[in-house]
C-alpha cells in the first residue's frame, strides 16, 4: 500500500515523493524543479551539483537541502526519487547508479542512445521494484487525449497519415547538444519529439520505410533530419521531420479520409496556453479551443503516483523501449543510405 498522511478517519492521502535532484541544467531550473516545487505529490529533498556554490544557490530558492557531488546525494536517506537532467550520455551510469541505491528516477529523454543500455535499464528497475521513467512531458498534456477521442470518434473518418515537425532556432556555438561525446545531435534532442507523437497517436509495431539526417558544414552532429514510417498493417504512413537552426515550428497533423485535425504548439506549449485543435471538413475548419494544461506538473504528477502505486509499474516503459528502437533505427539508416546511393549509381 501507498505511505499515507494521516489526516483523519478514512482521510489518509499518499505521501509526498521525496525528490533529489542530480545536477542543476537548464531544463531542471526553468521547467522542472518549478514543477516539483506545484506537484502536490512531490517534495524537493535535496540538489546536487558538482560545483557547490550553484546547487546552494539553487537549493535555496527551494527550501531544500544542497549536495555537492551526485554520489553524496545518493547515499541520503530522505530521498527516495531522483530526477536526471545530466548530458544523454551521462544518463546510463547515473541511471544505473541511482537505481542501485534504491532509488526511483525520472530522467530525462532520451534514457539513453542505445537501445540495448535502454532494456536493460528498464529491466534493473522492474527486477527492484522501482519506477523508470522518461520525462517526455508533451504525452501527459490534456491537448493530446482530446485529439485520440476525435479520431477514436470518428471526427475525421479513417485515419489515412500523420506528420509530425519539431524545430528550433540556432543554438549557441558551446551548446552540449552540438557535441557528440554528451549525446548531442538533432535525432536525439528534437527528432525524439515527431517520433514520440507517432508512438503515441498510431500506437507500437511502427516501422521504419526510410530516414535521412544532414550536418551543417563544420558540425560533428546532425542538425536536421527525417523519416518515415508506417503502421504494421502499412494504412496509416507518419511523416516526420526535425531540424536545429531552423524557425521554430512545433505541430503535428492527422490526415482522415473525411477531414484533418492540425495541432500548434504541440510539443513545448507554455502552462497557460490555451490549446487551438484545427479541425477541417469539406464544410470547413472548426477550431476546438481547450483548457490551459501543465504538462510539467503533469509529468511529476503521473510519477509520483507511479512510485506510490502499490504496483509499481513504470509509465510507459514499453514505448520507451520502442522509441530507443526506432531513434537507434532511423540513425543506421541514414548512415547506410549514402553508401547505397552511392552503389546503386
Amino acid at each position: 500500500m501507498p505511505e499515507l498522511i494521516d489526516d483523519g478517519p478514512g482521510n489518509g492521502t499518499p505521501r509526498p515523493v521525496r525528490i533529489g535532484v542530480l545536477g542543476c541544467a537548464d531544463i531542471a531550473r526553468r521547467r522542472m524543479l518549478p514543477a516539483f516545487a506545484a506537484a502536490s505529490g512531490a517534495e524537493l529533498a535535496a540538489v546536487a551539483s558538482r560545483d557547490g556554490a550553484k546547487s546552494r544557490d539553487t537549493a535555496a530558492r527551494y527550501g531544500c537541502a544542497a549536495v555537492t557531488g551526485y554520489p553524496a546525494l545518493l547515499e541520503r536517506d530522505d530521498v527516495e526519487a531522483v530526477y536526471v537532467p545530466l548530458p544523454i550520455a551521462l544518463h546510463a551510469e547515473w541511471v544505473e547508479a541511482a537505481l542501485r541505491a534504491g532509488k526511483h528516477v525520472l530522467a530525462e529523454k532520451p534514457l539513453t542512445d542505445d537501445p540495448a543500455v535502454t532494456r536493460e535499464l528498464l529491466r534493473l528497475a522492474s527486477e527492484r521494484g522501482l519506477v523508470l521513467a522518461e520525462n517526455v512531458m508533451f504525452v501527459h498534456h490534456a491537448q493530446h487525449a482530446a485529439v485520440r477521442k476525435m479520431v477514436a470518434d470518428g471526427e475525421i473518418g479513417t485515419l489515412r497519415s500523420f506528420s509530425a515537425s519539431f524545430a528550433i532556432p540556432e543554438l549557441p556555438p558551446g551548446d552540449i547538444r552540438y557535441r557528440r561525446d554528451l549525446g548531442g545531435g538533432a535525432l536525439l534532442d528534437v527528432g525524439l519529439y515527431p517520433v514520440r507523437a507517432a508512438l503515441h497517436l498510431l500506437g507500437p509495431g511502427l516501422r521504419l520505410l526510410g530516414a535521412g539526417l544532414y550536418a551543417e558544414p563544420g558540425r560533428e552532429v546532425e542538425t536536421s533530419g527525417a523519416a518515415l514510417l508506417t503502421t504494421p498493417g502499412g494504412d496509416v504512413m507518419a511523416q516526420l521531420s526535425f531540424g536545429i537552426g531552423y524557425a521554430y515550428r512545433s505541430a503535428y497533423e492527422l490526415w482522415g479520409s473525411e477531414g484533418r485535425i492540425r495541432v500548434e504548439r504541440a510539443f513545448t506549449p507554455p502552462a497557460d496556453h490555451h490549446p487551438v485543435l484545427l479541425v477541417e471538413r469539406p464544410s470547413g475548419t472548426t477550431p476546438v479551443v481547450l483548457d490551459p494544461d501543465d504538462q510539467a506538473v503533469a509529468t511529476v504528477t503521473a510519477f509520483t503516483r507511479a512510485v506510490r502505486d502499490p504496483r509499481r509499474s513504470a509509465p510507459d516503459a514499453a514505448v520507451c523501449a520502442e522509441q530507443a528502437e526506432l531513434l537507434a533505427a532511423i540513425q543506421a539508416y541514414a548512415a547506410r543510405a549514402p553508401h547505397e546511393a552511392g552503389a546503386r549509381r
